[in-house]
């Protein structure tokens, strides 16, 4: 798991935010009294939980010390737990886990959902969204441009960081075990202010196995260069000088 940094992550705290507005829409649920916000991040995402059901008790995790510090200081009335989301227990059963861009950082999606539906009240809901972006120019150059020579060999590791599926395998994965799956995904189009702000977008996300896999800051500067490159072909200047650049993400919530 790479290491986060907060502040680059919410450079596009609206864009990112909105995908949690939406999930949050369509979950049918009336009253949840305990929530679970997993991969939490800096907060956004359990802030919004909170304006949707002020009355519920609200618990943050993150596997990551630096976001959990930076959702602590921002909102110190939450509960935040460091902890990793495929193993988490909570103290008792919980009536929506919620997990909003963090399950596509874990392997075993199979496992880690029966899992997470295993900690439910009956009645709750696992309520996620994830990245479904892998056939888009933002994944595919980067991974051609991590196919240089000058790093190929030290390139596995990040190349396999990210773990999805499509959405045919999360319903036969969970459609036989709960009593309701709403399942869909979205395209959003974020208007950006040049190929520079695609680059700025995955420096926060996943971009950061890759260049932690280099040893200098010289390669790294490279790299984001060459890979600049390729997205200003990938993501042209619209008339007005801006870039559309689209997103696409999947959603499912399972009742239990």
């Amino acid at each position: 798991m790479p290491k986060w940094d907060a502040d680059q992550y919410l450079k596009f705290a609206g864009e990112r935010t909105q995908p949690v507005f939406d999930l949050i829409h369509r979950i049918r649920l009336t009253n949840p009294l305990r929530i679970a916000d997993l991969g939490c991040g800096p907060g956004n995402s359990t802030e919004a939980l909170r304006q949707r059901w002020p009355e519920a008790a609200l618990t943050g995790v993150d596997s990551s010390a630096e976001m959990i510090a930076k959702a602590r200081h921002a909102h110190p009335d939450s509960k935040w737990v460091v902890a990793d989301a495929a193993t988490w227990e909570p103290d008792g059963p919980v009536d929506l886990v919620f997990s909003n861009a963090m399950l596509h950082w874990l392997p075993r999606h199979e496992h880690v959902c029966r899992h997470l539906l295993g900690v439910l009240a009956p009645g709750g809901a696992l309520a996620v969204q994830a990245p479904a972006h892998y056939n888009s120019p933002l994944h595919r150059e980067i991974l051609e441009v991590s196919r240089d020579p000058a790093w190929d060999q030290r390139m596995e590791k990040a190349r396999g960081a990210l773990t999805h599926h499509p959405p045919e395998f999360y319903y036969d994965l969970l459609a036989p075990v709960t009593s309701r799956l709403d399942l869909w995904e979205t395209t959003y189009q974020h208007v950006l202010a040049g190929p520079e702000g695609v680059l700025e977008w995955f420096r926060g996300t996943g971009l950061r196995p890759y260049l932690e896999a280099l040893a200098s800051e010289e390669e790294r500067a490279r790299f984001e260069g060459m890979l600049l490159e390729r997205y200003t072909t990938a993501y042209p200047r619209r008339a007005n000088g801006l870039v559309l650049f689209p997103f696409r993400r999947l959603f499912f919530v399972a009742y239990r």
